[in-house]
């Protein structure tokens, strides 16, 4: 029969010579624990906040806690975005969903669209509406800007100035933005004002480039007199309808004589 036999040995203790201890970091016997290092590299930090979830991170270092907490401030730019987006969704966690709009904002700057937020996965209709409002009222309260504000037929005529005492009509259309600040300021036509002549596609295609709000036209009148003719009140109902089709409002149809002017929507 066979017998089972037990043979005791005695283990062989680990050595490591010094070369070892300094290569694993093992010069202390206090056991290695992984830890957020206290003093971290800003490059380290933008990382560390730009994956972590927002569930991993403690209460008062998350974006809106932080923000009530410290002030605006205080927060990265992706720290913004995430208090302003809030929460995400299953498809997408608020840090990857605000770095990706963070890399939006840096591609595009001033040129990004609420078509280019809503088609990130995870962001939604509610939130790049909120995103694309919250930038817009900033730009209109607080960014520098030499382009005049057009809120009346006075402001318009100031930059018609140069088609006073043309010898030939010319048709201009001025865009503005939804702050009335202009856009653009182009000549259209030169020549008799006739409804063939000023059509709607010609007025509206740099409108519709331009993203314009709204538009005010003008022109001038060689011979001196202010009174709208036939022509001119046809051109202006035309406009009007195809603004409302285009969601473009046509704000005022200025006729300018010499130093006087009138205003045909007034």
């Amino acid at each position: 029969m066979f017998q089972t036999r037990y043979i005791h040995t005695t283990p062989k203790p680990l050595r490591f010579s010094e070369r070892n201890i300094t290569e694993i970091g093992l010069r202390t016997r206090t056991p290695m624990i992984c830890q957020k290092p206290k003093a971290i590299s800003l490059e380290c930090h933008e990382v560390y906040h730009t994956t972590m979830s927002i569930l991993d991170r403690p209460t008062d270092e998350r974006p809106r806690e932080k923000l009530q907490a410290k002030g605006a401030a205080i927060l990265s730019d992706y720290e913004l975005l995430m208090a302003m987006i809030g929460s995400g969704t299953a498809q997408a966690d608020v840090t990857a969903i605000a770095k990706r709009v963070h890399t939006l904002i840096n591609e595009k700057g001033s040129l990004l669209t609420y078509d280019d937020l809503v088609n990130i996965t995870g962001l939604g209709a509610a939130k790049a509406t909120l995103i694309m409002a919250s930038f817009e009222l900033w730009r209109r309260q607080f960014e520098v800007t030499d382009r005049p504000i057009i809120d009346s037929p006075e402001a318009a005529v100031r930059e018609l100035a140069f088609i006073r005492n043309k010898k030939q009509e010319y048709f201009v259309c001025l865009t503005l933005d939804g702050a009335n600040r202009l856009i653009a300021k182009r000549v259209i036509t030169i020549g008799t004002l006739t409804a063939s002549l000023v059509h709607p596609r010609e007025v509206f295609a740099d409108a519709i480039t331009d993203r314009a709000a709204c538009i005010v036209v003008a022109h001038n009148h060689p011979s001196g007199n202010l009174e709208p003719s036939k022509a001119d009140l046809e051109v202006t109902s035309r406009l009007a309808d195809a603004g409302r089709l285009l969601g473009i409002t046509l704000r005022d149809h200025i006729i300018i004589a010499n130093n006087e002017f009138f205003s045909i929507k007034s």
